[in-house]
């Protein structure tokens, strides 16, 4: 199921994984706890084409809260979600002190995807109401063969933006790709290094750079 919800270009790019999606399959189908976000929800960064990839915004695992995550990184579901998590907040909020401007579609960051913004948890999944409660499920495996093949794929097009520890742990994985970052945008950490880092008119000078076209973050 898993492997068969990606574009055909990960297919293709991914094909020695189809084992490991089916290793991750069994392993949720026995799972005694509810999980988010929704199986059919799971794979959604991997719904475009691998071609069309210019930034990759890795996050840690999905919000345990249920029926928000909507499988992209830091996104949720804005028909569900009351009050929006203190981390997509204060991303929202650097996005505004950066660019001075406000995104317009809030909490969900689904045209950030439409432009090759692919936002990419290190973990796909978390139990309801146990943050990091996945981590150990083998999800890191897979993520980590994504990360490898678009820095090979990109090579210094590829903007990746890395926030956090968990995040970091990539960096190895990127080749030649440009990386940006900084603290996480948790409220334990954003005013140690994540507020006034300017991610995001740095990713767009970044890409400016590699001939390709900036992000409209404020969409």
């Amino acid at each position: 199921m898993f492997f068969e919800q990606m574009h055909p270009t990960w297919q293709y790019a991914l094909g020695d994984c189809r084992d490991l999606l089916l290793l991750m399959e069994v392993k949720l189908a026995g799972e005694a706890r509810p999980y988010m976000p929704i199986d059919q929800r799971i794979m959604r960064a991997f719904e475009t084409s691998m071609n069309d990839v210019k930034v990759l915004l890795i996050g840690q695992d999905p919000y345990p809260t249920e029926n928000v995550a909507i499988g992209l990184s830091f996104a949720v579901d804005l028909e569900v979600a009351d009050t929006l998590p203190r981390s997509l907040q204060n991303i929202l909020k650097e996005v505004r002190d950066d660019l001075g401007t406000k995104v317009k579609t809030g909490g969900d960051l689904t045209k950030w995807a439409d432009q090759g913004v692919m936002l990419l948890n290190r973990h796909l999944t978390v139990p309801i109401g146990d943050a990091s409660g996945h981590d150990d499920l083998g999800w890191n495996r897979f993520t980590d063969k994504v990360v490898a093949a678009l820095a090979e794929k990109h090579g210094e097009k590829l903007v990746a933006i890395l926030w956090g520890k968990q995040a970091a742990e990539v960096e190895p994985l990127l080749g030649s790709a440009q990386i940006i970052k900084s603290a996480h945008p948790s409220p334990l950490s954003a005013a140690r290094g994540f507020f006034g880092s300017k991610p995001f008119s740095k990713t767009n000078e970044a890409l400016k750079k590699v001939g390709r076209k900036p992000v409209k973050w404020d969409s």
